[in-house]
């Protein structure tokens, strides 16, 4: 499982080495997120595990039962292992240190709720901060519930494709 994340966005792909090429099996980025109804940033950690979550389901579905981690030159940690918490949620079984992954609330975007919760006092400040949430219709402390919803619609099946 190679996971690639830039400053907007993040790619995960399942690759099998063959001897004509390296051959994808499935893939998944964070743009498609915004077709289960995601209104944040995709280039977050929430977003990270959805896409995550979003490559086991299509893994699963093809019959690929396991991968191994790449995430070749980036530095441990955050998004990358937020969406190899993902996978492993997803069904990929991967050799993998749990204490590497990130806590369940960072995941679910805890700390992105409590920190526009702490601009209450100046709502100036409030939707500068956070006006590409605003913009997208979603508050900032409502990301936790789009999180879910989005969670619930790929494990429902409709991340097969």
């Amino acid at each position: 499982m190679v996971i690639r994340p830039s400053n907007k966005h993040l790619n995960a792909q399942l690759i099998k080495a063959e001897a004509a090429g390296d051959k994808v099996i499935a893939s998944a980025h964070s743009s498609e997120l915004k077709g289960f109804g995601w209104k944040a940033a995709c280039g977050n950690m929430p977003s990270a595990y959805l896409v995550g979550l979003l490559i086991g389901k299509r893994a699963k579905a093809k019959g690929v039962e396991g991968a191994i981690l790449d995430i070749g030159l980036a530095r441990p940690g955050s998004r990358i292992f937020a969406a190899a918490k993902g996978a492993l949620d997803g069904g990929l079984v991967m050799p993998i240190d749990k204490e590497a992954l990130p806590a369940e609330g960072r995941i679910r975007g805890d700390h992105v709720a409590s920190y526009a919760k702490s601009f209450a006092n100046d709502p100036e400040l409030y939707k500068r901060k956070f006006s590409r949430y605003l913009r997208n219709k979603l508050k900032p402390e409502g990301l936790q519930e789009n999180f879910a919803t989005v969670q619930a619609k790929i494990n429902s099946g409709e991340a097969q494709k």
